[in-house]
């Protein structure tokens, strides 16, 4: 590879980098509010169409700047996106998904009561309406 071309392998390297911090890096403690991450997004978009603008007028040297640019923001957008909302439940407890569980352990269900409700809708069901 000639010298002349070797930034190219850096710039390569660099933006590489940059992406997989961005997806293996510890995610940041605080949120980072949408309307934020919304705005480099919408940054890193405008970035790119003017690095489009400069790759179609043939100012190459500008329209990799624009593009590596619009990368990195990108990284950083992803990064960022990562953060816990502080919506979730803490780890050590468990979402309830049912109903709470008996003092033995089991979850209550009144049995009998499904089975009047089942026998109920079975008798009141009806075949279904075939079509013409």
């Amino acid at each position: 590879m000639p010298p002349a071309d070797s930034w190219k392998l850096v710039l390569a390297v660099s933006l590489f980098g940059a992406v997989l911090a961005s997806a293996r890096a510890r995610p940041p403690r605080q949120a980072v509010p949408a309307s934020d991450l919304r705005r480099l997004v919408v940054g890193a978009l405008a970035l790119y169409g003017v690095g489009l603008a400069a790759s179609l007028t043939h100012r190459v040297l500008i329209a990799v700047v624009l593009y590596s640019c619009g990368i990195a923001v990108s990284a950083l957008a992803a990064w960022l996106s990562r953060a816990e909302s502080g919506h979730q439940p803490p780890p050590d407890e468990e979402p309830a998904d049912g109903p709470p569980p008996s003092p033995d352990g089991e979850p209550h269900f009144d049995w009998s009561r499904f089975e009047r409700e089942f026998e109920d809708y079975a008798r009141r069901h009806r075949p279904p309406v075939t079509s013409r």
